[in-house]
């Protein structure tokens, strides 16, 4: 979640931006919940894909009552597509380790994303990165291994894969920093929608094709495929939320929200499976949270140096 995926110039105002994003931030929790109770009965391979299928027909859907149907593929046809296929192996990694781990667990982990783009954009970037923020990234990877070593134990390498995620997710916001995005939301959605189905589709088809990773395709029953369609309302409803954030805020002032998403994942998975974490997940959380905000706020005053 980030102001790389805004387009267009409305006029600031704070005090919306800062109730959209946390009414995003509060609900996106809820689409894990739900892949979390599906994939007991569905695999989380058929799970995003069907996230990924109906975003993309409510892309679609919406396109017509609009009567504005977008150019598939957008002005950056290449770099659309593999924006979608980077969100969907991300999301297939989350809904992998969400069928193991606690859904609040596992975004904590995932949080560790700021600290790896910040090594990703020094590397790939050569963004300078001062000793603070250096020793920002190391406190948040050791809360995260505050957090992952009981989980390791427990469910073995499977709880790497919010890690994974991370890393997914940060090439993604690496990219949207070397290749702005420069199409309309519906458009980038409608991409990401179908560029997702297509990746997906093929793994489904290879995976239960050559007996790969205990895959085997369900077809969903109703109430399956209405869950299914809530899930890419959802993805679809909150990335517009964002947006429209991130259109009318700045992003030091919107990024420290995100965090919510611990807050909404830990209440709706107690609700839902009775999850809760325990003291040492919630240190790590704290060193994760807190290293995230330091982050964010220095690369602001990078920035206003600049």
């Amino acid at each position: 979640m980030t102001a790389e995926a805004g387009t267009g110039h409305i006029e600031q105002n704070p005090l919306q931006a800062l109730l959209l994003m946390s009414c995003a931030m509060l609900i996106v929790p809820v689409m894990d919940i739900i892949a979390k109770y599906l994939s007991a009965s569905l695999h989380p391979l058929e799970v995003t894909l069907g996230r990924f299928f109906f975003q993309f027909l409510v892309c679609l859907f919406l396109a017509l009552v609009l009567a504005r149907l977008p150019k598939v593929g957008g002005s950056q046809p290449a770099i659309n597509y593999l924006r979608g296929i980077l969100l969907a192996c991300a999301s297939l990694c989350f809904f992998i380790a969400i069928k193991y781990m606690s859904v609040a667990t596992a975004i904590s982990i995932f949080f560790v994303e700021p600290m790896i783009l910040t090594v990703l954009a020094a590397l790939i970037l050569k963004e300078k990165v001062g000793p603070r923020r250096i020793a920002a990234v190391a406190v948040g990877l050791a809360g995260a291994l505050i957090i992952l070593r009981p989980n390791v134990a427990e469910f073995g390498l499977v709880s790497l894969l919010p890690v994974g995620t991370a890393v997914l997710f940060a090439f993604y916001l690496l990219l949207n920093r070397l290749y702005p995005v420069k199409d309309d939301l519906l458009t980038i959605q409608l991409t990401a929608g179908l560029a997702g189905t297509l990746f997906l589709s093929t793994a489904m088809a290879i995976s239960t094709s050559f007996d790969i990773g205990d895959v085997t395709f369900v077809w969903p029953n109703t109430w399956q495929t209405g869950l299914l369609a809530l899930i890419g309302l959802i993805s679809f409803a909150t990335h517009g939320l964002v947006v429209a954030a991130f259109q009318r805020g700045s992003a030091s002032l919107l990024a420290p929200l995100q965090y919510l998403e611990i807050v909404s994942a830990t209440l709706f998975g107690y609700l839902v499976f009775s999850d809760f974490p325990d003291g040492l997940t919630w240190a790590g959380i704290s060193l994760i949270v807190g290293s995230g905000l330091y982050i964010t706020h220095r690369e602001r005053v990078t920035r206003q140096k600049a």
